[in-house]
């Protein structure tokens, strides 16, 4: 059970946890960010009946196609939000390109097309719903249902997860957190690993646009940085020494291929490849703004950019790997093959 403290002069005192009477809300919340619940898509639909009669909360899309079930718990047992979610799923995984394009345009009177360039500034990928995720949204996951979900996501490789919201009050003012049972990455990776290629052993970093993060700052000091919560910066976790690595720059292209030199560390205690604090040498305000918050504070890894191109020289093609997650494998092999013979790396 999540549990929330103020620190206080004579030492930690808890938060009174408060009843979680909004379900409505919490809807509204996940509606309008769904990175509460680790899910990086757009909203699709809401209430929409299903072929087999039933009603799905709400209805996403990711980056890479792929339809997000989510629904709220409400008082439901566990066998019966899980069964209901394996219900809507045989209905969502039959949806073919066509259909998942029919019903953007039905629910929402735009085009899948204008939703996902105004989201990703990219076109949909050619093939929509190749794999499908399913979120349970609750206040708390109870023993039964967590053994159900590890179960399903865990040895049978389906994509399915729960997200928990908690609300707490002190002082007269509520307070809410988030967290999911399970990485919402890993269950991902899990859930599509048979409808994509193996795994190229390259990662894909990317850190928006040049405006956002410039890349001098990375190529000049050797590091690669994320911030603005554990949403962006757990995803550093992944990375470890001598793990081989490619930099995208949103709107532009690949611009550096290296290898990660040290692993995740706080802003404060990052030091450059020549030992002096990054500190002391990068005045970057992307570095600092959240420097005393530790959630949102940035976190940065060590890279040695064996090759690097200017901004100017970016390697892209049209249809070449790339999406907004911050670190993620790239399983694309033309895109691999496209990346060794640009910056020279050896088979």
């Amino acid at each position: 059970m999540t549990r929330l403290f103020e620190i206080g002069q004579d030492g930690l005192i808890e938060q009174r946890r408060a009843a979680l009477d909004k379900e409505d809300k919490i809807e509204a919340w996940v509606k309008a960010d769904l990175s509460l619940i680790g899910v990086d898509g757009i909203i699709v639909a809401q209430q929409l009946r299903t072929g087999h009669g039933k009603i799905i909360d709400l209805l996403a899309i990711d980056q890479e196609g792929n339809l997000v079930i989510i629904e709220l718990k409400r008082d439901r047992s566990p066998r019966d939000v899980v069964g209901q979610l394996l219900d809507y799923a045989s209905w969502v995984h039959r949806l073919s390109t066509k259909d998942v394009y029919e019903l953007v345009q039905r629910e929402q009177g735009r085009s899948l097309s204008e939703l996902y360039t105004d989201k990703f500034r990219s076109a949909p990928p050619e093939i929509l719903n190749a794999s499908h995720q399913m979120i349970v949204v609750a206040s708390e996951v109870d023993e039964e249902s967590k053994r159900i979900i590890e179960y399903l996501s865990e040895v049978h490789d389906i994509g399915i997860n729960a997200a928990f919201f908690n609300v707490f009050q002190s002082g007269g003012k509520e307070m809410l957190t988030t967290d999911s049972l399970l990485d919402q990455t890993e269950v991902v990776e899990r859930s599509v690993k048979k409808t994509r290629p193996p795994w190229s052993g390259y990662y894909y970093l990317t850190g928006g646009a040049e405006e956002d993060r410039p890349w001098e700052d990375m190529r000049k000091h050797g590091f690669f940085s994320a911030h603005g919560g554990t949403f962006y910066t757990k995803r550093l976790n992944k990375l470890r020494i001598g793990d081989p690595v490619f930099y995208y720059q949103k709107q532009n292209g690949y611009l550096g291929f290296g290898t990660i030199s040290q692993e995740k560390q706080h802003v404060r205690d990052f030091k450059t490849n020549s030992g002096e604090p990054i500190l002391d040498v990068c005045k970057a305000d992307y570095l600092t703004e959240y420097i005393d918050n530790e959630d949102n504070a940035c976190y940065l890894v060590g890279v040695d950019w064996n090759k690097t191109f200017s901004v100017s020289e970016a390697k892209s093609y049209s249809g070449i790997f790339a999406n907004q997650n911050v670190v993620c494998g790239i399983y694309d092999p033309a895109t691999v093959e496209f990346l060794k013979r640009e910056f020279d790396v050896e088979a």
